[in-house]
């Protein structure tokens, strides 16, 4: 197979998800600034994992990760001593109770735990809620440029540390940090190999920072007290302007590859969940950009919240397992997309668009082909 040829195809999926949780009414009621403000109305969110903060429980930041890491090598076909590179991508770079940790890097560390053959290609990526997208994104051009034949991408997720902060702060529904409260605790973990098949291949992923937008979401210790806080416009953050970006972005990579939105015949399309108002709203905006229906449109925020940089591939890895997740369709037309998808729902050769939303402000698509990926 020549360079040119070489593709990267989804091979296994990971993830752990505290036991712990808290509903968004809970949480409410540790915000005596809110007042009645009904936080489950507003973000769609009924409630999200929570870790143990014990630091016996192992769910710091590098804890989750790790046992994320350990559930896609059970399911992959490779070993950890198979792999070529390990890409962290965590944002909450918490370990050891409640430290930030820089250095050496969690990818290192987790490569050594999991039993990767010393020396292996390691390293950390941060790109705020983007960063698992961008770690696929560098593994992918790796092995189409043949520098490696496998890796991992992981990240675990301390998100609700600004949760935390927000409760004690935040004075109004209007506050900056109320986007904090939509926050939950996850790792996931994605490895990625060489696709011999066009029915079990990654066929694009292309990201773009808009950094225009970056002031609109800063994560920094609290300007309040102690903790760490998420400021976030939100309203400039969701407003139909900075939606389209998205769509524009897609449709002028597909022109240039003489193809339209319609032409991909997605099944799927998985947002960065961050709420269920924002997933109706940027499918909305993006039917009238596309000018045709979304594909069923996969989220699991009303269970887990916004999970950070590890949303998309748990909301993937819930789908592919029948978890039975809820699909918001933005028309008919778009529920029936001339396909059951409550009888395919997980089924084999299903393609797939991920569309990530970070701040920065980042976004982008990703398209898969899904045939033999194990979970």
């Amino acid at each position: 197979m020549s360079t040119t040829e070489r593709r990267s195809r989804i091979e296994a999926l990971g993830a752990f998800l505290p036991a712990g949780s808290q509903t968004s009414e809970e949480l409410r009621a540790e915000a005596p600034g809110l007042g009645d403000a009904d936080v489950e109305r507003i973000t769609g969110i009924a409630e999200r994992r929570v870790h143990d903060p014990d630091p016996a429980a192992g769910e710091d930041s590098f804890g989750m990760a790790l046992a994320a890491a350990r559930d896609c090598l059970a399911a992959s076909r490779h070993r950890a001593a198979d792999l070529d590179v390990v890409i962290s991508a965590s944002i909450t770079r918490v370990k050891d109770g409640s430290r930030f940790h820089f250095e050496p890097s969690f990818a290192g560390m987790l490569a050594g735990e999991l039993g990767a053959r010393p020396g292996v290609l390691s390293f950390d990526v941060s790109n705020a809620c983007a960063g698992m997208m961008t770690g696929v994104w560098l593994l992918d051009r790796m092995i189409r440029s043949g520098a490696v034949r496998s890796g991992m991408v992981v990240s675990g997720e301390q998100a609700t540390r600004v949760a935390r902060t927000a409760a004690r702060e935040l004075t109004d529904s209007y506050d900056p940090q109320f986007a904090s409260l939509s926050v939950g605790d996850s790792a996931a973990a994605v490895i990625l190999d060489e696709s011999t098949d066009p029915a079990d291949r990654i066929h694009y992923i292309e990201l773009m920072t808009c950094s225009e937008y970056s002031h609109l979401c800063m994560g920094m210790p609290s300007d309040r007290g102690q903790g760490i806080a998420l400021y976030t416009d939100n309203k400039k953050m969701h407003d139909r302007n900075r939606l389209k970006l998205w769509p524009r972005f897609h449709e002028d990579f597909l022109a240039k590859n003489g193809h339209r939105f319609a032409d991909e015949e997605f099944d799927y399309v998985i947002h960065h969940q961050v709420g269920t108002r924002f997933i109706d709203y940027v499918n909305q905006t993006a039917e009238a950009e596309f000018g045709t229906p979304m594909p069923a449109s996969l989220q699991v925020v009303e269970r887990f919240g916004n999970t950070a940089t590890t949303s998309h591939f748990l909301t993937l890895r819930e789908h592919l397992r029948g978890n039975g997740l809820p699909r918001s369709t933005g028309s008919a037309a778009n529920r029936d997309h001339g396909r059951d998808h409550d009888r395919d729902q997980g089924r084999s050769g299903a393609r797939y668009l991920m569309v990530p939303a970070a701040s920065g402000v980042v976004t982008g698509a990703l398209s898969a082909t899904i045939t033999n990926a194990r979970v």
